[in-house]
């Protein structure tokens, strides 16, 4: 490579499968070369070290892109040489170490991206000299320390600044001017707060705006509102902003305003907002001032989160005006009545949440016209009827269908056997009958990374890393957790707490990508088949409360990743098998198969028992005697304690003699000690007169 003396332009971009390894030292001999582009290879190791590069290399090159591959170590002192660099993109590596102070010599740079490394320390006041400087992208790292006037002294054309995802603290003068105008402001998790930061209303050109996790705790100023109807991406989610926004107009294209403390009735929306997440806040009232107000534009709302606050009443029949809609989350809020049928205009929808409110009745026929559904969580509602035919008919595409904790009553239908792409299904606390079809072992089917969207991408995704997220509560390994960034890793099954009969179908065994299997509380029956050997991947496991029984299979301790089991209150018999996996659990996952032995329970096995046969005589005996021994132990200490103190408690006369007896005991007992100590005294006093 170095060879090529009079090369000027070198570039080689996005070969990430076909050039790896180090960057050659030769490369920095190229001195006549102004462009050199290696960005997204598998280059690994350090940039590396050159000797003088003045008369070579410093004097021409103008733009040095590594970014997106594989490099570590610190950021090199000779950059501080290149005085022709224009544009020097190092981001999304593994660079380590603080930002040199050096990086202020660099007096041509017009760009610089350091985003997405392992990057600490402060933020050089150097930096504040590179009067060209147009783009600064520093966010991802783990840079923090303050932040002030002095780091933006001269840099008066800057236009981007992105310091998100750092822990910088921005400490200016209230009063201050800032010498630029911006365009892209990035500072989420950077502390602004707790004020409102007066300074970006001068700035005049913001399009993209992020003070998320800024710990504001102030109200936003009214000349913010008119300043965001310019600005197309905001973002001040996660901080505990209050006031009221009924009045306002929202007119920017992603606005997020989540997590905070905002009171009152929801906003009015025009027709460009694209997305629209006001989750978690305090915001009361109906929908329908926000989905019913007609206009002659289409609406280009396509994700619309109003979880987790206080809105009431039914939903409104005017979803037939949001057709582009693809994420509805209305979930954990106080909405009730029948579903609508204009839900069934909702056409484009891929994600309906509406989990914990008192929608009630059965679901509407319309919602099959939806067939690019592939999120469905209704749980925590009423609704009731037959679960529809159309899940698997019509809707084919689902990922997660979660039913959990309504009224939902009759078998589970066949046609369920045909959503081929069902990772996660939740069924629980319903009053579901009949068997479980055997035909659910479809969903074995499922790639490993099925055409199942997870997130959606934010409309600037290509200036951040800002993905809105698929989200499901599912109970897993005895508790409620939330799901996110894992969520397309999980397969789950939970059919608990119905009324499911029969035996459990041992196609159902053969799901060897499921994670977490939950058929608690049902009256299922019959045995556990050895081919549960091939769930490889299981890690939870809940068979409790049913009518189960025969031996435990051995291929059982064979599930290596298991890591919550409960079997308890079924008619298991014989001994648990041996192996660190089943007996790494606790007695009580075992408790309630009284035809079960070994550890970890504390009956033991006769080398001669089988499946069914009655416990022995001496097992018996002794098993019997130190049962009646602790019981007869705790009924004497229950029958003492409140004997004496029970008494005690209600019978005032006996209460007052009984502290009467325990005084004059105490006053005898004084007196003879006194006594005793006088005598002693007297007869140590007669033997020393004596001697």
């Amino acid at each position: 490579m170095g060879n090529f003396k009079s090369l000027q332009f070198l570039s080689m971009p996005r070969n990430w499968y076909y050039i790896e390894g180090r960057i050659p030292s030769s490369v920095w001999n190229l001195c006549n070369l102004h462009v050199l582009d290696l960005s997204g290879n598998n280059l690994r190791g350090e940039i590396g070290s050159v000797g003088n590069l003045s008369g070579c290399i410093g004097k021409s090159l103008e733009s040095l892109d590594l970014s997106y591959n594989q490099l570590t170590g610190h950021i090199p002192n000779w950059l501080g040489q290149l005085k022709s660099l224009k544009h020097l993109d190092l981001g999304s590596n593994s660079l380590y170490g603080p930002i040199p102070s050096f990086i202020g010599n660099t007096s041509s740079l017009i760009h610089l991206y350091l985003d997405y490394n392992k990057l600490n320390g402060t933020l050089p006041e150097s930096i504040g000299q590179l009067s060209h400087l147009e783009e600064l992208s520093i966010g991802s790292n783990s840079l923090g320390g303050i932040v002030t006037e002095t780091h933006f002294a001269n840099l008066s054309k800057l236009k981007t600044l992105d310091m998100s995802s750092n822990s910088f603290v921005f400490k200016v003068n209230s009063t201050w001017i800032p010498p630029f105008q911006l365009g892209y402001i990035g500072m989420g998790s950077c502390i602004m707060g707790p004020t409102f930061p007066s300074w970006i209303r001068m700035q005049k050109s913001i399009y993209y705006l992020d003070f998320s996790k800024a710990r504001i705790s102030d109200t936003v100023p009214t000349w913010f509102w008119n300043l965001a109807s310019r600005i197309s991406y905001i973002n001040l989610s996660d901080n505990k902003i209050h006031g009221e926004i009924s009045n306002i107009i929202l007119k920017s294209e992603t606005v997020d305003l989540s997590s905070n403390c905002f009171t009152g009735r929801l906003p009015r929306l025009s027709p460009n907002v694209s997305e629209l997440i006001l989750s978690n806040n305090s915001i009361s009232g109906p929908l329908s001032p926000l989905l019913c107000k007609k206009t002659d534009e289409q609406k280009q709302l396509w994700i619309l989160d109003l979880s987790k606050n206080l809105l009431s009443g039914e939903l409104p029949q005017c979803w037939m005006y949001w057709q582009h809609l693809i994420y509805l989350n209305l979930g954990s809020n106080n909405l009730s009545g029948k579903l609508p049928s204009s839900m069934g205009s909702l056409i484009s929808l891929r994600s309906l949440h509406l989990r914990n409110n008192s929608f009630s009745r059965d679901l509407p026929s319309s919602l099959q016209n939806c067939t690019n559904l592939e999120f469905i969580d209704l749980g925590e509602n009423k609704l009731s009827g037959n679960i529809p035919s159309w899940m698997g008919e019509k809707v084919t595409n689902l990922g997660a269908l979660r039913l959990r904790s309504n009224e939902f009553n009759g078998n589970i239908p066949l046609q369920m056997c045909h959503l081929t792409y069902l990772l996660v299904l939740d069924l629980a606390n319903n009053r579901l009958s009949g068997a479980i079809p055997p035909c659910l072992d479809n969903i074995s089917t499922i790639p490993t990374n099925g055409s199942l969207i997870y997130g959606y991408a934010s409309s600037y995704s290509r200036y951040s890393s800002a993905i809105f997220e698929e989200n499901l509560i599912l109970v897993t390994k005895g508790r409620e957790s939330e799901y996110k960034r894992i969520l397309r890793f999980v397969r789950s099954i939970d059919l608990s707490s119905n009324n499911l009969s029969g035996v459990i179908p041992s196609e159902l065994f053969s799901l060897s990508t499921l994670n977490f299997l939950n058929l608690s509380r049902n009256h299922l029956e019959g045995k556990i088949p050895e081919k549960i050997n091939d769930m490889k991947l299981l890690e939870s496991l809940d068979l409790s409360r049913n009518h189960l029984s025969g031996e435990i299979p051995q291929s059982m301790s064979n599930l290596t990743l298991l890591a919550y089991l409960d079997l308890s209150y079924n008619n298991f018999s014989g001994r648990i098998p041996l192996g660190t996996q089943l007996q790494s659990f606790s007695a009580l996952n075992y408790i309630g198969n009284p035809e079960l032995c070994g550890a970890p329970l504390l009956i033991n096995c006769t080398e001669n028992k089988q499946p069914g046969d009655a416990p022995s005589v001496g097992d018996n005996e002794d098993h019997n005697e130190m049962t009646w021994f602790y019981l007869s132990m705790g009924l004497g200490f229950v029958a003492g304690f409140w004997g004496i103190c029970g008494v005690l408690l209600f019978k005032k006369t006996w209460r007052y003699a009984y502290f009467q007896f325990l005084e004059d005991k105490i006053d005898q007992l004084y007196a003879t000690v006194v006594l005793k100590l006088n005598w002693l005294k007297r007869k140590l006093k007669k033997n020393q007169v004596g001697g």
